[in-house]
């Protein structure tokens, strides 16, 4: 009993070091305060929305932020105001420096806004990673955003919308072909900022809080990983190279370390864009199927048709839907294409690599480990492709001297002088099984195993031995004459 409640205490602990599950106990009534600084990325929108569900659970009188951002990513401010329009808890923003952009769209959506003296806020229109302006099908969506943001705090929609778009003009704050970015004087005026602080203990004496104890958060190392996990070149990378290890270790006919760490891989990266509000179980959905269907491709239609086209397709729509926002009216053709392009050649990259170490892999197989090669059996030649993935799982490369010596070929398995003279170099013979590119074929009445160059080869074509092998032969698909 004692070792079980000690082994859920670790387990316990673990999870609150990794969601921030732990608090220190805070008095009814508290401010629990939010630092939003530095760039927004999806980190900050799961721990926002953490924060403001556990002021609720503590029976907090407000959730206050302290915001100081030049802006960042649109989709994370989006889930960010969505969370604090819908948020229970009286939410309140402090402007201690600037909030641009992402950061005018997380302010407006808090009930109260206090200004530091000097700061500013808006100047909100989209850009791409370049610094062009985003499309209009974005700009038009994330003004009709601001404005209804406006809406429902009670602030002018028109000035909102004019920290969007420069086509907008607001009458004695600015003119049109410029944004709006409000200094702290001008957001008092037009009814942006409820008042003037210069420090947190001023805002919590302007809001009537200045007696209710205070609680600091942070986030939690989920959250801090989820900036670098739907970051879009390691997210490639992770996807990617998950995907291909747990194929090739499939391909050996089992599950082994390969498959665990390509397991591991996808979960650490669905986990994190999951938690960033990007995913859905759907996208999980889509690159199994896409591995059945490049398995089905290998082991029952071998060859390059339907089956692996669809496979591949369904892997990487998988992998994009994955990394880019649900709401499309916020993605941008130039997004797509990015994240498309950054997904595609991350895969194709990869996969030449592993190609060419496949290559390299089964050369030195076949260089370090003759004996264990010869002494295998048709049914474990046909179940196994050569290549890196034997260094993998249970491959015979990774085998100890002991089991070299053990795997000694069985009495009669070197071909008989008949049978070698059968199967001699450029001799024809018959598939008796199909070549995958092991398996058996007939030499003039002599049944020998052989093995392909990595050609895919019916049983009852005619193959052409191309190198002699002691007990096997290496062949090919004879020319047709």
């Amino acid at each position: 009993m004692r070792r079980g409640i000690a082994l859920l205490l670790i387990v316990a602990g673990a999870w609150s070091v990794l969601t921030g599950a732990v608090h220190a106990q805070s008095d009814v009534g508290a401010v629990h305060v939010v630092e939003i600084s530095g760039d927004i990325d999806r980190g900050i929108g799961p721990y926002l929305a953490r924060a403001i569900e556990e002021a609720e659970a503590a029976g907090a009188a407000a959730v206050l932020l302290e915001v100081d951002t030049p802006g960042g990513l649109l989709d994370a401010a989006l889930q960010m105001r969505d969370t604090l329009l819908a948020s229970p808890v009286h939410t309140i923003a402090f402007v201690n420096r600037w909030a641009m952009s992402a950061g005018a769209l997380i302010t407006l959506a808090t009930e109260e806004v206090y200004v530091a003296p000097g700061a500013s806020y808006g100047a909100a229109t989209p850009v791409l990673g370049t610094g062009e302006p985003a499309d209009e099908k974005v700009i038009s969506a994330l003004r009709s955003t601001f404005r209804a943001t406006a809406e429902a705090r009670g602030r002018d929609p028109d000035v909102a919308a004019a920290m969007v778009d420069a086509n907008l003009e607001v009458e004695g704050l600015v003119a049109r072909t410029e944004l709006l970015t409000l200094t702290d004087g001008e957001a008092l005026d037009v009814g942006f900022a409820d008042g003037r602080a210069a420090s947190r203990t001023e805002v919590l004496e302007l809001a009537g809080l200045a007696d209710r104890p205070v609680v600091e958060t942070s986030p939690s190392l989920a959250e801090r990983l989820v900036r670098f996990l739907t970051n879009p070149v390691l997210g490639s990378l992770i996807f990617t190279i998950g995907i291909l290890l747990i194929i090739g270790e499939l391909l050996i006919g089992g599950f082994g370390i390969a498959t665990a760490i390509g397991a591991g891989l996808l979960a650490v990266f669905f986990y994190g864009h999951l938690l960033a509000g990007l995913t859905g179980w759907e996208d999980a959905v889509l690159v199994l199927l896409g591995v059945g269907l490049l398995l089905v491709e290998v082991f029952v239609i071998p060859g390059f048709g339907i089956a692996g086209v669809l496979g591949v397709a369904a892997v990487l729509g998988g992998g994009f839907l994955a990394m880019t926002g649900r709401d499309w009216d916020f993605v941008s053709g130039a997004q797509i294409a990015t994240t498309a392009g950054t997904l595609i050649v991350t895969f194709v990259v990869l996969a030449i690599a592993f190609v060419v170490l496949l290559s390299v892999m089964s050369r030195r197989a076949g260089g370090r480990s003759p004996k264990i090669v010869e002494a295998a059996t048709e049914a474990k030649e046909a179940s196994r492709p050569r290549g890196w993935v034997r260094w993998l799982g249970t491959g015979d490369v990774l085998a100890s001297e002991d089991d070299e010596q053990e795997a000694e070929p069985e009495e009669g398995a070197v071909l008989s002088l008949s049978a070698r003279h059968a199967a001699r170099e450029g001799a024809v013979g018959i598939a008796l099984s199909d070549l995958r590119p092991a398996g058996m074929a007939n030499f003039e009445g002599h049944r020998v195993d052989v093995v392909t160059e990595g050609d895919y080869i019916r049983a009852g074509e005619k193959v052409e031995v191309i190198r002699a092998e002691r007990y096997r032969r290496v062949v090919r698909r004879a020319p047709e004459t």
